[in-house]
């Protein structure tokens, strides 16, 4: 059976490696894979190659090398030992030492001329040659250290790292949720409110002040809608040409435009000034014409403005507002409370910057402004247009005079006209010649009332029986009464004179006498009864509260001059509402100027009931009325009444003149105070008309009588009274037999 070619220990031929002959006796132990390796092809050692070079089949790869396990256990497995030695002779061991690459020592064996070269080892443990006869045991694995093969580097778990990353993403979301919720929750005032001042805007929502109506509801002052003009300073490029521009819409110096448009700072800072008014009350169509000028610095917003259309009707009792509308004079400044109402605003954040805008959503916060409720006024104005006419042409015969008109109904103690002379435009009130000009005279003109006085001392009189309507007696020319002498304008001459006579004449003596029997106590507390020295309360401001002597205050002189009206300061407007009390059958009706107060929402709120009280008896009171009337009838003989110029044709009128002194600061002014009361119809009288007229050359008294009849006149065919014409006032003797 031939050899195996996988032998490890048979070369190429079949024969066992080792030997040519294969009967060469090998030592045991060696042989085998060594020889391979040092086999020399053409049977030459190295030595007998004759430098033929040494050819040894190159080992393959250690990894795939089968032979590995044995060489590594034949060419040394032990390393670093030392060769032993060897048979020299041909087929056998030589001794001859031999030191190979890699540092091992060994010996050259000869077998069949090839050299091979045998690992060795002088250690004497080691195993002799094995021959050939003798068995193959299996080479002992050397324990030299193997190389493992470089695993790749271990990659981590994706799966693990995608858990760790959701779970830390988690932790970092759920942290920030609950910093969000605490800050919406628990933190949201204090941040909400630490930066929300910087955005808040406040605008201001003015409120509609009330209108002023007359007693028919018709406008006598009201607001309408305008516009104001400012300018930023810091803004206006050039403010001489923005003021040229300006002028001519507003009706404002060139000069004071661009005065007001200058660069400055607000007293004691250093603080620019952004805002000055141009212009208050601008109508809104110029106000649109500004704005399309396009200036820098120059803006329009809303405002309101205060319009009078009558102008100068019933001035100095309306008033005047200031730019603001706030009153300053007048029932404007009286019920300015009432009228002004009460301004809203709307506060809300904005936007910084250029974009200064309400934010969406944001801030906002608007309290409706509550428009002001309207006075409605007794006041007719047709009557007080009329009123004002008369009395301004009556008064301009008179040089430099003042005028007082009071127009009063019977028995509401409404007052239906209330004139001055002078008055203004209240739509301009700063054009005026003297701010004494926009003083409502009925209720600032104090004057020692004179003879209209004389009235209130009959009355008493009357009231307390010292007279009756039939008493006569003798009047002298004068009296004298405390050193001073008292005579009559129209002298009796000693005569026996009637009540109506010494009325009809303005008897001084006579109503001296009286007096002196009705006793200065009385008459004192007639006159506060009658409504003088305190302040009738009619609703205009500043009403003067006149002035009344006490009794215990009377010198001798006081008794001559209290009962003629002397030593007495008065209004025009107490004189008018003590003859409202004699036409109102003896009781006294507070005078008033308001009827009713309109809310914004139309709710109607009735003026305060007015203040009465009786003073005369019905009957007293008509009979003084009756007595009255010859004032302006008596016209004989004997001489003409002082008031026969007060006459109204057709009508029974009831009155007195008088002739008095103007007061201004506790002095008595130069000149004298005309003036004339009267009632009518007297036999049922419906209206009270009083005028006043002072002038400092005198004069007054020529006046005021034909103002009267002029303006009873005109009421009584406005409100279309009857005429008396089936009912004539009685004849009257003034010296009776």
């Amino acid at each position: 059976m031939p050899p195996r070619s996988d032998d490890p220990r048979r070369d190429a031929t079949g024969s066992r490696r080792g030997s040519s002959r294969g009967s060469e006796p090998r030592e045991p132990g060696l042989g085998g894979i060594s020889d391979a390796r040092a086999y020399t092809p053409r049977g030459r050692t190295v030595r007998e190659g004759g430098g033929a070079e040494q050819r040894r089949t190159p080992r393959s790869n250690r990894s795939g090398d089968p032979f590995r396990p044995a060489l590594q256990v034949l060419d040394g497995g032990r390393a670093g030992r030392a060769g032993t030695r060897e048979p020299a002779t041909d087929g056998a061991w030589s001794g001859r030492r031999s030191t190979a690459a890699g540092g091992r020592a060994g010996v050259v064996r000869t077998v069949s001329s090839r050299p091979v070269r045998e690992p060795f080892d002088d250690d004497e443990d080691a195993p002799p040659p094995r021959r050939r006869s003798q068995p193959r045991r299996p080479a002992a694995q050397p324990r030299r250290p193997v190389r493992k093969p470089r695993r790749p580097p271990r990659l981590g778990d994706p799966r693990r790292r995608l858990r760790l990353g959701t779970v830390l993403a988690l932790a970092l979301f759920a942290s920030i949720g609950v910093r969000l919720v605490y800050l919406q929750t628990v933190d949201t005032p204090a941040y909400a409110d630490g930066g929300l001042p910087n955005r808040l805007a406040v605008v201001e929502l003015p409120a509609p002040r009330g209108a002023i109506l007359d007693r028919s509801g018709e406008p006598l002052a009201h607001s309408v809608e305008a516009r104001y003009v400012f300018a930023d300073p810091t803004r206006v490029k050039d403010r001489f040409a923005t003021a040229r521009l300006l002028s001519p819409l507003l009706g404002v110096p060139v000069s004071e435009l661009a005065e007001k448009m200058r660069k400055r700072t607000l007293p004691g800072t250093d603080t620019p000034l952004q805002f000055v008014y141009l212009a208050r009350g601008v109508e809104i169509a110029t106000a649109k014409r500004i704005m399309a000028l396009d200036l820098a610095g120059i803006n329009v917003h809303r405002d309101e403005r205060r319009e009078v259309p009558g102008g100068d009707l019933a001035a100095n009792l309306i008033g005047f507002v200031s730019q603001d509308m706030n009153g300053l004079e007048g029932l404007e400044a009286k019920y300015d409370d009432v009228l002004r109402g009460q301004a809203g605003k709307r506060t809300y954040e904005v936007g910084l910057g250029d974009l200064a805008a309400p934010i969406p959503g944001g801030y906002s916060r608007t309290t409706q402004p509550q428009p002001g409720s309207s006075l409605k006024l007794t006041v007719d104005r047709d009557l007080q247009f009329m009123t004002q006419r008369i009395l301004a042409k009556q008064t301009a015969k008179v040089k430099g005079s003042v005028g007082a008109a009071v127009i009063i109904e019977v028995p509401s103690g409404e007052v239906l006209a209330q004139a001055s002379q002078p008055t203004y435009d209240a739509a301009n009130p700063t054009k005026v010649g003297s701010p004494a000009d926009r003083d409502d005279a009925a209720t600032t003109f104090v004057v020692d009332p004179g003879s209209i006085h004389k009235a209130i001392t009959y009355g008493a009189a009357l009231q307390e029986g010292v007279i009756t309507p039939d008493t006569t007696f003798p009047v002298a020319d004068t009296i004298v009464r405390g050193g001073v002498t008292f005579r009559d304008t129209h002298p009796a001459g000693g005569r026996t004179m009637s009540i109506p006579g010494m009325l009809a004449f303005s008897s001084n003596v006579g109503t001296i006498e009286i007096a002196e029997k009705l006793g200065k106590d009385r008459l004192f507390d007639y006159q506060k009864r009658f409504g003088l020295g305190q302040a009738t309360g009619e609703g205009m401001p500043g009403e003067a509260a006149g002035r009344l002597l006490p009794p215990d205050q009377w010198s001798g002189s006081a008794y001559g001059s209290v009962p003629i009206g002397h030593s007495v300061d008065a209004t025009p407007l107490q004189m008018a509402a003590a003859y409202a009390a004699i036409a109102n059958n003896g009781t006294y009706v507070q005078p008033h100027l308001v009827k009713e107060t309109i809310g914004a929402d139309g709710e109607r709120s009735p003026a305060a009931a007015p203040t009465t009280r009786s003073v005369l008896s019905p009957a007293n009171a008509a009979a003084l009325r009756r007595m009255m009337e010859a004032v302006t009838t008596v016209d004989g003989p004997d001489g003409q009444a002082t008031g026969l110029a007060a006459a109204v044709p057709g009508y029974r009128v009831a009155g007195k003149t008088g002739t008095g002194l103007r007061y201004d600061g506790g002095k008595q002014q130069p000149g004298e105070v005309g003036s004339f009361i009267g009632m009518a119809p007297a036999e049922n009288p419906r209206y009270v008309v009083a005028v006043f007229v002072w002038s400092p050359d005198g004069g007054g008294g020529a006046v005021a009588a034909p103002a009267f009849r002029e303006m009873m006149g005109f009421t009584l065919r406005h409100y279309r009274v009857p005429p008396s014409l089936t009912n004539k006032s009685p004849k009257f003797e003034v010296f009776p037999r």
